[in-house]
């Protein structure tokens, strides 16, 4: 596959059904591509049931010892394609400026871009990485944490990182997310006594206390903001009390919320003061951090990835944090992360498509910004 195109490499894993979790033909696709232009393939698979097994790849090609080692990173998982797609989702297809299947945005198309980056680029330069999961669309408890883990032991600690998500908004080239906030997600409960609606006196209904708690969470006002996060959020996302009966007073009402916080909070802290208002109004909360907020300062780093933007498409991207998550909150422990990639109007949607032109321009600037990591 060395000498195929951006768009054609992007159409060698599309046809690799990869809901997540991901395993098999996408990797053994993947590793087709790499070893022939001299990278040692790692493959393995972590994890079991419910949330695996997931199955991971690094490729490391080592440059002369002691240059410079930049990583490229990325996942080769998808979310379900859902109903109602114009052509198969996992058949890629080109109908006119645009190639058309699942992942050709979120993001495959960037992996292909990122192959397509490093074939001229010499060994003599510095090491090169790919870190590749297939575990990012779902919990990830078993992907890019476990790649990191197979990092250490093989000292293969990269100097910077660039993690290929669809950044782009309205061009390629326009955004890139030099952080991003952390998350919380909490599962709340309050527990009663069950009875008849008549007789309220024999019975504890827990609906009232946790609906008091919603409203205190609901109108918590975390922050205003930093100058380079948006205010931290908190959302009601779900509310069960499962009472089918009309005359019965329920036994259990449960709710869950998220947070989306910056880095004026920490996941504990936030999930301390769950825990305690949900003491409060005789509740219990079971809260799950999924990541961190994190910057990359602007600085050398950012500066490569908008020079490289600027030189091949004349925009200076703009430096962002919004957004959901991404695996960039577990690389950042290792070096400096910036993510870029394609435009992100359709991931996650039916007829996910990405225009065929920014591939071939996305590798230039992939194949920029390596050279340029390595030199400094």
């Amino acid at each position: 596959m060395s000498d195929k195109t951006p768009a054609e490499l992007a159409e060698a894993l599309i046809a690799c059904p990869s809901v997540t979790p991901a395993t098999g033909a996408v990797f053994a696709c993947l590793e087709d591509m790499l070893a022939p232009l001299g990278f040692d393939v790692d493959r393995r698979i972590s994890g079991g049931a419910p949330d695996g097994p997931v199955e991971n790849l690094f490729a490391i090609r080592r440059g002369p010892e002691g240059s410079r080692h930049f990583a490229f990173a990325g996942h080769v998982d998808v979310v379900p394609p859902g109903e109602g797609w114009s052509s198969a989702p996992f058949v890629p297809e080109r109908r006119g400026e645009l190639l058309y299947g699942r992942g050709a945005v979120d993001m495959k198309g960037a992996i292909a871009a990122m192959v397509a980056a490093v074939r001229d680029i010499p060994r003599e330069a510095g090491t090169i990485s790919f870190v590749i999961t297939g575990d990012e669309e779902g919990p990830a408890r078993f992907g890019t944490l476990a790649l990191m883990d197979r990092m250490r032991a093989l000292d293969a600690i990269p100097d910077l990182c660039l993690v290929g998500e669809p950044t782009s908004v309205n061009r390629l080239g326009d955004m890139m997310k030099i952080g991003r906030r952390g998350s919380v997600n909490a599962w709340l409960e309050v527990a009663g006594v069950q009875g008849h609606v008549a007789y309220p006196h024999l019975a504890d209904n827990p609906v009232p206390r946790l609906v008091a708690m919603l409203a205190e969470l609901d109108a918590w006002q975390l922050d205003a903001g930093t100058d380079w996060f948006q205010p931290s959020n908190l959302e009601i996302t779900d509310l069960d009390v499962g009472n089918p009966t009309t005359n019965l007073i329920p036994a259990l009402a449960k709710a869950r919320i998220s947070i989306r916080f910056n880095n004026l909070h920490s996941g504990a802290s936030l999930s301390a003061r769950i825990a305690e208002t949900a003491a409060r109004h005789g509740g219990a909360a079971r809260c799950v951090i999924s990541g961190e907020s994190f910057i990359t300062e602007p600085g050398a780093f950012s500066a490569i990835v908008s020079d490289a933007v600027k030189a091949e498409t004349g925009l200076e991207p703009e430096a962002s944090t919004t957004g959901g998550t991404s695996d960039a909150r577990f690389l950042k422990d290792f070096c400096p992360v910036i993510e870029f990639g394609l435009n992100n109007a359709t991931m996650h949607k039916r007829d996910e498509a990405v225009v065929l032109a920014d591939l071939d321009t996305l590798a230039r600037i992939y194949r920029r910004v390596a050279e340029a990591g390595l030199s400094r």
